[in-house]
């Protein structure tokens, strides 16, 4: 099987421009490709896995991947996806940013010897002569047709900055400028990135000739994956430090039945044919699924000892109810009223809920237990010395557990 057609068989190409050629350059490790990330936050986050994972992939086949840090293009904000205008951040949190989505992709890209590059488009964007710029680059675009891409029309509603309609333009010119300076020839991205994709590939040939070699090419399902790095308590980081590797395991260990497959297929390494046996699985050995998929992802992301220690720590959470590496929250002094504390400051403290008013609810609801006994009383109060040593085991739901500690 080619590497071409294995991208096909798990799952991770939706749109193409000339298939033919994007399929032979692939095939034979001639593909020089990006992938841009604007580094809106310190840390990738799961919903960037599979571009990580697709990049690690076609290097592996040969060819030479380029990660595109949007230094500049974080300046205006993507509006792709967005109901509002994102919030505008300094030169220095985004600097901070790029050094620390550095070190992570370094663990998915080998970038010794020329094998990738990695390039910030802050040093061309931010040097741009406006009236120039306009002249070279902004007479190749039609507003009629920019306005009729999805990133721009759902937002036309609740009002579209003219700061954020000079995006498309950017990322345009960025497929432009790396097209000319290393011989990029292929973007990959996001289907909610597909107008800007063709964007930068119409560009190309329009400013150096309809023989200039440029595709695009976008990856299926990943707005959902975007979507699938969230929770209810925010983003799935891939920073140990924000997202523990025991967390990261049991995110994954809880996907749901219908979606585990699916995520094995795209995110991990696993043969093909390997995956192709566990079609036929159902039931408990679905859980095994999962459990094959947390340990894969987390040993890709955080190392083999990291992802021993968090299989090894989950097991035991579900067999006993304890775990030394569980997720840990502490208790201090203050939230302690005549040596005592109640449910919902535990809950809340704990990070299992937002809000004292979402944690009555977990409660009454009977989502709430506490060393695997259920909480039923919403003014339940427990004694500062149940705290001392390992601390008591928290759970809400099924899935969400915290020890909590002095």
């Amino acid at each position: 099987m080619t590497i071409f057609d294995e991208l096909k068989a798990r799952g991770l190409l939706a749109q193409l421009t000339d298939e033919e050629e994007i399929k032979e350059l692939i095939n034979n490790g001639k593909a020089t490709f990006y992938i841009g990330f604007d580094p809106t936050a310190d840390s990738l986050h799961v919903g960037h896995f599979m571009a990580l994972c697709l990049m690690k992939r076609l290097q592996e086949a040969g060819n030479k991947p380029i990660a595109l840090i949007g230094g500049g293009t974080a300046m205006i904000g993507d509006p792709s996806g967005r109901s509002d205008m994102r919030t505008m951040m300094t030169k220095e949190t985004i600097e901070h940013n790029c050094e620390c989505f550095k070190k992570q992709m370094s663990r998915f890209i080998d970038f010794s010897e020329g094998k990738a590059l990695m390039v910030n488009n802050a040093d061309w964007l931010l040097n741009l002569n406006y009236v120039d710029f306009l002249r070279e680059v902004g007479a190749h675009f039609s507003v009629n047709n920019m306005l009729r891409a999805e990133c721009y029309k759902q937002r036309m509603e609740k009002g579209l900055s003219f700061l954020e309609f000079n995006y498309m333009v950017m990322q345009s010119y960025d497929f432009y400028e790396l097209f000319q300076k290393y011989g990029c020839n292929m973007q990959f991205g996001g289907d909610d990135q597909w107008s800007n994709m063709l964007g930068g590939t119409e560009l190309i040939r329009r400013k150096l000739g309809k023989d200039a070699y440029a595709m695009t090419i976008t990856l299926l399902l990943n707005s959902e994956g975007k979507k699938m790095g969230k929770t209810q308590k925010g983003a799935v980081w891939l920073d140990p430090n924000k997202t523990s590797p025991f967390e990261f395991y049991q995110y994954w260990r809880n996907v749901s039945d219908a979606d585990v497959l699916k995520c094995i297929r795209m995110l991990t390494f696993l043969p093909l044919e390997e995956i192709d046996k566990m079609d036929a699985w159902e039931g408990s050995q679905l859980n095994q699924a999962k459990e094959i998929l947390a340990y894969e992802l987390t040993n890709l992301v955080h190392g083999e000892e990291e992802a021993k220690k968090a299989q090894e720590g989950a097991r035991a959470l579900f067999s006993t109810g304890n775990a030394a590496d569980m997720p840990t929250a502490a208790l201090s002094e203050e939230d302690f009223k005549d040596g005592e504390v109640d449910i919902l400051t535990m809950l809340v403290k704990s990070g299992l809920t937002a809000s004292r008013s979402e944690a009555r609810r977990a409660v009454e609801q009977g989502g709430v237990s506490l060393n695997g006994e259920k909480v039923a009383d919403i003014y339940a109060k427990y004694a500062k010395s149940i705290f001392e040593g390992d601390g008591v085991v928290l759970k809400r739901g099924k899935k969400n557990f915290r020890k909590v500690t002095l």
